[in-house]
């Protein structure tokens, strides 16, 4: 069980202090504290930090949930926009285990549209697509854990 109260100082420590982030692990719980979003790059190009839209109910004491692109210099090349893991948590392709996923390879997205769900400490965040597209690749299995700025789609902006 986590002890909100000793997050909740981890916070007010973080807030008060010049750092910018903390990672800890405590009892097989690993919780991340960020001041500031990631930064966004799109195809190579830095366009600054700039906020993806937040998760409906993002975990106590975590980093903000932000939706991040990020790109290698094969992405850059390919053009393809990687959406990347704001959180560590469990990996969902659909609302529910009886419903259809979310999107499948090869789906045409809309900015804000629902990619998939990731699950941390028992609350659900939605994961919104950053840019209109195609999804290329889906690069998780459902119910799979993932860490922090991990690749979850490739989505050809084109």
């Amino acid at each position: 069980m986590i002890d909100l109260d000793w997050i909740r100082r981890l916070i007010d420590m973080v807030d008060g202090s010049g750092i910018d982030s903390l990672e800890i692990s405590r009892f097989g719980t690993r919780v991340r504290i960020a001041k500031s979003p990631p930064l966004i790059v799109t195809s190579g190009t830095a366009s600054g930090a700039a906020e993806a839209p937040v998760s409906h109910s993002p975990p106590v004491g975590a980093a903000p949930s932000h939706a991040v692109e990020s790109s290698s210099p094969a992405e850059a090349d390919s053009g393809l926009a990687e959406i990347v893991s704001p959180m560590v948590g469990t990996f969902y392709r659909s609302p529910a285990p009886d419903a259809p996923p979310y999107v499948e390879t090869g789906d045409r997205v809309a900015k804000g549209q629902t990619l998939c769900i990731l699950e941390a400490m028992k609350l659900m965040n939605e994961l919104e697509a950053e840019v209109s597209g195609t999804i290329r690749e889906i690069c998780v299995e459902n119910a799979d854990p993932v860490e922090f700025g991990q690749v979850l789609f490739r989505i050809d902006p084109s």
